[in-house]
């Protein structure tokens, strides 16, 4: 049946704007044109062939062939989320940016997560680092923090990026590994450069298998500069702080959410936010001096090497609120275009080679991407300040310079005469001098490439090392030539006998190689930064976790009930996980609708469990393989357990029954459920991990 259309005169000139019948918009060609068909193209009889002059086919068609733009060579898989910085104080004294003056104020931000290696179609729990990057829309202009979740990179110098960014993706000639470090190419760079060992550290501990984005930090890796209003200038690092805590997840419980859930982060993220659960980070700052500079143990510029909290404090200055998700995602996170060079008045670069070479490149990446130098038209990228320029046409331009003139200087009437410089106001650099050869070189202490590495690993609980070294295992048994894998454990000598001897002996190494030559004899003396551990920065709650609840037909009412009370006064979540979507009735005969099927929410997705089958069904559970999984993993990765007596089948179904220990609570009542909230606060049992170490 022919669509009815409803035509309303607008104003005086005549106008005419086609609705259908009701409110909905009638559907028109990108040219404003309404279509009266989008089911059938233009024939030439009722079998003709398709007629040429068919325009409303050929634009649909057009625009769909051409929807796609490149994917990031890096960072190509993110989620993007909007919201606002607010800051703390009048920061006056150390930098004039804009955003830093006024407390309380607050400033719109665009915030992209990613990973780094693989393709837009991977998965969100490969082992990597993630992107952290901000926009941030001050009055002076936008400033981009491009950062990441772990604050070194691996190479120093940007002349290496492209080999490593080739070395870590698929290998070319067969095209796999995808969105993985686990093959020849990476570790033969890796074991070649030994300024990536300080790196390697960090991305095989569980930095790099985030549970969330919301639990990780970001850092802005590289030393920048902040300038006051009198032209003094101290050197700055960027933190964010997230105020859930930091929480990772173990590498077989990534493996299994990969499979489970692929869209795991960016599902977290989206509904964590629809909730009004809103992620909160803190962004702090280390600032110091020259002098400080000149007398620390490494370069400052060397984007390898960190400055410990313990030496000089993070100072918080604002909070970050993410309250609202994107309004089409290629729109914005495909769209959005971030820029190291990006800063803004009061903001300085330093002389760090590596970001030096990122301000170089992202422009071109940009320009690749979006296909024109007017990226910044479109609504993501487009400062929230007034903006006044010269610079006209290009490919897509949407903005041009209104009047006579396009050039400066000239000597039009001021009301004509467009845009001048401020030298008062604007930004201005800062005037570190400059001297010496020119010469292709590196400073001296960027040679110490072991020490901090190793810093790092004795600043680990015992937990997060045994990781540690099964990443390094299983990484290094995916690479199929030997001197490869006796090349990284030479290196893992230089950082810690015991790591490179137990991972020499995972890997089955018939003799242990020599320690590799180091450039720099590495320091022993460095103490233990507790900054540095996962496990010793978590949560100080349960807020913004989630738990999975497995249920049978004729669930304690009583006890779900209390149970739900109490993980929503945490601020936490609860998750109904039953034998079919339908749900099932409790002991009161109440419709108890399900949010996952059994085998289609497993425990992996859920940060702690609870077993409340009914003794009249609990049979039938404990023969479901899947249900049997959602107990077995949740053990295996240390979760805490909450269970009602009837669950003592379910424990007997997967043997488990004589290894229940202090992180399985028993629910004999309404009144234990606070107690086991309590003890999730912790988020993991990690005692239990010795005993059923198959990861």
């Amino acid at each position: 049946m022919a669509e009815r259309f409803t035509f309303i005169n607008q104003g005086k000139g005549g106008e005419t704007h086609q609705r259908a019948d009701g409110d909905t918009p009638v559907m028109t060609t990108p040219q404003g044109a309404p279509v009266a068909d989008n089911q059938n193209s233009l024939k030439g009889g009722t079998r003709g062939p398709t007629l040429l002059e068919d325009h409303v086919l050929r634009e649909k068609i057009f625009k769909f062939d051409h929807e796609r733009i490149p994917e990031r060579v890096v960072h190509a898989r993110g989620m993007g989320a909007k919201g606002y910085f607010e800051n703390y104080g009048d920061l006056s004294d150390i930098t004039c940016a804009d955003l830093f003056q006024r407390a309380g104020e607050q400033t719109e931000v665009f915030v992209r997560f990613s990973t780094v290696a693989g393709n837009k179609g991977s998965a969100d729990l490969a082992r990597d680092v993630r992107g952290f990057a901000t926009k941030l829309y001050t009055r002076e202009g936008n400033w981009d923090l491009v950062g990441n979740n772990i604050p070194v990179f691996f190479i120093q110098d940007a002349m290496k990026f492209p080999d490593l960014v080739h070395a870590a993706k698929q290998e070319p000639d067969r095209g796999f590994p995808q969105a993985q470090t686990a093959h020849d190419n990476f570790w033969d760079f890796a074991t070649l450069s030994p300024e990536s060992v300080h790196m390697l550290m960090w991305t095989m501990s569980d930095r790099a298998i985030p549970r969330s984005f919301r639990f990780m930090e970001g850092f802005g890796v590289h030393s920048f500069r902040f300038v006051n209003s009198r032209g003094e200038s101290k050197f700055v690092k960027f933190h964010w702080k997230p105020l859930q805590g930091l929480q990772s997840v173990v590498w077989n419980e990534a493996l299994k959410i990969n499979g489970a859930d692929p869209d795991f982060h960016r599902r977290d993220l989206w509904d964590a936010i629809q909730s009004g659960d809103y992620p909160e980070w803190e962004l702090g700052v280390q600032v110091f001096d020259d002098e400080f500079a000149d007398q620390f143990e490494f370069d400052i510029l060397d984007a390898t090497k960190i400055i410990p909290e313990e030496q000089v404090p993070v100072r918080p200055i604002g909070k970050m609120v993410l309250n609202r998700v994107v309004d089409n995602f290629f729109a914005e996170t495909e769209q959005v275009a971030f820029c190291t060079q990006n800063i803004v008045r009061g903001i300085d670069h330093s002389n760090d080679p590596l970001l030096q070479g990122r301000n170089f490149s992202y422009l071109d990446t940009q320009l690749k991407r979006l296909g024109s130098p007017n990226f910044t038209n479109i609504p993501v990228n487009a400062p929230r300040c007034p903006v006044h320029h010269l610079l006209q046409d290009g490919h897509m331009t949407m903005k041009n310079p209104t009047g006579r003139v396009n050039y400066e200087p000239n000597s039009w009437e001021p009301e004509a005469a467009g845009p001048r410089e401020s030298p008062e106001t604007a930004f201005q650099s800062h005037p570190t001098p400059v001297e010496g050869v020119k010469e292709r070189v590196r400073s001296e202490l960027f040679a110490d490439h072991y020490s901090q590495a190793r810093q790092f690993y004795i600043s680990q609980t015992d937990i997060e090392k045994r990781h540690i070294k099964n990443a390094f295992v299983f990484e290094l048994s995916k690479v199929e030539r030997l001197d490869i894998r006796e090349r990284m454990v030479s290196h893992l000598l230089n950082v810690d006998d015991d790591l490179a001897r137990d991972v020499g002996k995972g890997l089955g190494l018939k003799e242990m190689p020599e320690a590799a030559e180091a450039a720099m004899t590495p320091r022993t003396d460095l103490p233990e930064s507790p900054a540095l551990s996962i496990i010793l920065n978590g949560p100080k709650s349960f807020k913004g976790r989630k738990v999975g609840v497995l249920v049978s037909e004729g669930v304690d009412a009583a006890l779900f009930a209390k149970l739900k009370e109490a993980v929503e006064a945490e601020g936490a979540k609860l998750a109904v996980v039953a034998p079919t979507i339908g749900g099932v009735k409790d002991s009161d005969g109440n419709a108890l609708a399900a949010d996952e099927k059994v085998d289609g929410g497993p425990s992996v997705v859920f940060d702690a469990v609870v077993l409340l089958p009914s003794e009249e069904n609990v049979d039938e559970l404990a023969k479901d393989a899947t249900a049997r999984d959602f107990v077995d993993d949740a053990f295996a990765h240390c979760k805490f357990i909450g269970y009602s007596p009837a669950a003592s089948k379910l424990f007997d179904s997967v043997g488990l029954t004589a290894m229940l220990d202090d992180g399985c609570v028993s629910l004999n009542g309404p009144g234990d459920t606070s107690k086991f909230i309590e003890a999730c606060r912790v988020l993991r049992y990690w005692p239990r991990e010795e005993k059923v170490d198959r990861f």
